[in-house]
């Protein structure tokens, strides 16, 4: 049964430490595109960018709705990020724990496809997924609808012809998780990069979170999965 078992992975601070140099360089990127194309003041781009992040997993999907902003553009722009590889690195027995984990495996993330495929490349699990599902997948009507979506992980299941109940989440983000708890997926919190969050907040399981986990290779030794 395991063999059936579908793996869907975050990116950032689930497979690499996003929050080590790549989500600085991001915020900056799009904090100076919102000054530059909203005409707002560096304090006033913050405070949009992290609103519209909180209110709908992403700031492109704000500034889609509410200033008419092209995403292939923005996109393009604000995840140039050069010398993003130089501070990348991957882990050994995480590539490894992939390549045997039992059952097909895609990447679902809220990035965009050319940046996914850079950091991929850059820890060395590019090819381990079945399909790469970004934000570019994430769309519905014109409007992005990123993680936390409910319509978009629905789209995305029935598009790929996957089952809920067979299908696992593999996430940092519990919103995230929470969402797709409720669809019928299993779900697993990824902690490796978390500690900044506080020892207490880490030790607490939400109900929606089947199990957490601090490296991929434990999810090889999870008779849960």
């Amino acid at each position: 049964m395991r063999n059936d078992r579908v793996w869907l992975f975050d990116l950032d601070d689930t497979l690499h430490n996003a929050s080590h140099r790549a989500f600085t360089e991001l915020n900056a990127s799009m904090t100076a595109y919102i000054e530059t194309h909203l005409g707002l003041s560096t304090d006033e781009a913050v405070a949009l960018r992290h609103r519209y992040w909180t209110r709908y997993g992403a700031t492109l999907t704000g500034l889609q709705r509410h200033h008419s902003v092209k995403a292939a553009h923005f996109l393009h722009e604000t995840h140039r990020l050069p010398g993003l590889e130089e501070h990348l690195h991957g882990h050994a027995h995480d590539l490894a724990a992939l390549r045997r984990l039992p059952g097909r495996k895609f990447l679902m993330t809220n990035a965009p496809l050319a940046y996914a495929e850079r950091v991929l490349a850059a820890i060395g699990l590019l090819g381990v997924f079945d399909g790469l599902v970004c934000i570019e997948d994430m769309s519905c009507f014109g409007q992005s609808r990123p993680k936390p979506d409910a319509r978009m992980f629905r789209m995305v299941l029935a598009r790929l012809k996957l089952r809920p109940e067979r299908c696992i989440l593999v996430e940092d983000t519990l919103i995230h998780q929470k969402t797709a708890r409720g669809l019928g997926l299993s779900t697993v919190w990824m902690q490796r990069w978390l500690r900044r969050a506080g020892a207490a907040r880490l030790h607490r399981r939400p109900v929606y979170v089947s199990r957490r986990v601090r490296s991929l290779a434990a999810l090889l030794r999870s008779p849960q999965f």
